[in-house]
């Protein structure tokens, strides 16, 4: 995929976990209006892997290890809640994750794979 980067299987059972407990990986196809091509609708992958959480150094230290993706804090609309910081990544990066965290992974293991197979097919 262009991009190799060594990974320790510790770090990747951990982050796996991490994904497992708190994370969240969509894939969906939904329908987005297209004001630069005159309005019409297209029926749009979503692909993205993200985790939200409490504590900003396990976001940083994510991002650092696994060198994609963005990071920040979490907007909210309203400052009743606890300040949350996430990763995420979205698409090919997506897909790379999930090859990574395959192995290791438990509870997340079917939307993993079917980011693997939709970027798969299209070889």
């Amino acid at each position: 995929m262009g991009r190799v980067v060594y990974h320790e299987q510790k770090h990747l059972a951990y982050i796996a976990g991490l994904f497992d407990g708190e994370g969240c990986v969509s894939y969906v196809r939904r329908p987005t209006k297209r004001a630069d091509r005159g309005g019409k609708t297209y029926n749009q992958w979503y692909i993205r892997a993200e985790i939200a959480m409490t504590d900003e150094s396990i976001i940083k230290w994510l991002h650092q290890t696994l060198k994609m993706g963005w990071s920040g804090p979490k907007r909210y609309h309203t400052h009743n809640y606890k300040p949350q910081w996430r990763w995420s990544c979205g698409y090919r990066d997506c897909y790379i994750l999930a090859k990574l965290l395959l192995p290791y992974a438990k509870v997340k293991v079917n939307k993993l794979q079917e980011v693997i197979k939709h970027y798969d097919r299209k070889r």
